[in-house]
């Protein structure tokens, strides 16, 4: 397990439990201590500023580890520049297409900048090759923004059993809000952000498959990552691309591939059996009778039978 620090942020919308970075010797004084506390990682988030991000870089690559972010307040280009590991969410935090943003400001428009973009435009090429160029990966994150999309099909039935009585009413509630939603423009979004990752893979980037199971409910972890496979599948990912996002390019940024990752001898024998052929029918990944942990087959129906009705939000 890498464990990552809490959440490096800045002053702005204040967050339950997330203390805001006052300056730069702050940010220093914050990675000292979670260092001390064994983290090997940490993530930076929406409102920090400039100095700030610069001496988490900075210091996290004086210990040789990585600093990842989700970002508004800051552009991709900006934290590129400043030497960052990773960016969460795919291409839905840029706020590098917002017109007039101000340094260190969250914009508003960031949502409609996604819907106006022109994916082949020179500004997008010029920053997926940059991002390229400086080796920043890019975490796609669909599952979580399928959520806010109209006309995207509800979550697997096994992972909506999971859920608590009341985040599945919630849930189940929301989804129906939005699927009723008139001029709705997180479709236009969606569908440009699948291409963009396409984009930035084609180019060259080390693109990786999370899910982020936050939300109003619905992201399940388990059921989540089999839905990324799926997703990154309709985005025009042949199925052997889709299998090394999910798992050796991962292996690969966390400097992880001697011993996880793909399926070689003298690696960890942390495998799953599907039932089915992928190259057929992706959807196929969702029967998974078997997983493996250190070489031992684990019946995943047990599994699923013992977390029903167990998983809140967050």
């Amino acid at each position: 397990m890498d464990v990552t620090a809490p959440y490096l942020n800045g002053p702005g919308l204040p967050i339950l439990k997330l203390k805001a970075l006052r300056d730069a010797e702050n940010a220093k004084a914050m990675i000292d201590y979670w260092v001390s506390e064994g983290v090997t990682s940490y993530k930076a988030y929406i409102n920090i500023r400039t100095k700030e991000l610069e001496t988490v870089i900075e210091q996290a690559h004086l210990r040789d580890h990585k600093v990842t972010a989700h970002l508004c307040s800051i552009t991709y280009r900006e934290a590129a520049e400043m030497g960052i590991d990773n960016l969460e969410h795919g291409f839905f935090a840029a706020t590098d297409f917002v017109k007039d943003k101000q340094k260190d400001m969250c914009p508003e428009g960031a949502h409609q900048s996604l819907v106006d973009l022109d994916i082949d435009s020179p500004e997008v090429n010029d920053l997926i090759a940059y991002l390229v160029e400086k080796k920043v990966a890019i975490t796609s994150t669909l599952t979580i923004y399928e959520t806010f999309t109209k006309g995207r099909p509800q979550a697997y039935p096994l992972a909506l059993e999971a859920l608590i009585p009341q985040v599945r009413e919630q849930y189940q509630n929301r989804w129906l809000t939005i699927s009723q939603q008139e001029d709705a423009t997180w479709p236009v979004v969606f569908n440009k952000m699948m291409q963009l990752e396409k984009k930035f893979f084609a180019a060259g980037g080390l693109l990786m498959a999370g899910t982020d199971p936050t939300g109003y409910g619905g992201v399940v972890a388990g059921f989540s990552n089999q839905r990324m496979i799926e997703l990154l599948y309709e985005a025009g990912f042949s199925v052997e691309e889709v299998i090394k996002i999910a798992t050796l390019n991962a292996a690969n940024y966390l400097n992880k591939q001697q011993t996880i990752g793909s399926v070689e001898v003298g690696k960890n024998a942390d495998l799953v059996l599907i039932n089915g052929d992928l190259s057929v029918d992706i959807s196929r990944i969702q029967d998974m009778p078997v997983v493996f942990k250190n070489g031992i087959g684990y019946d995943t129906k047990k599994i699923v039978a013992d977390n029903k009705a167990i998983v809140g939000l967050h």
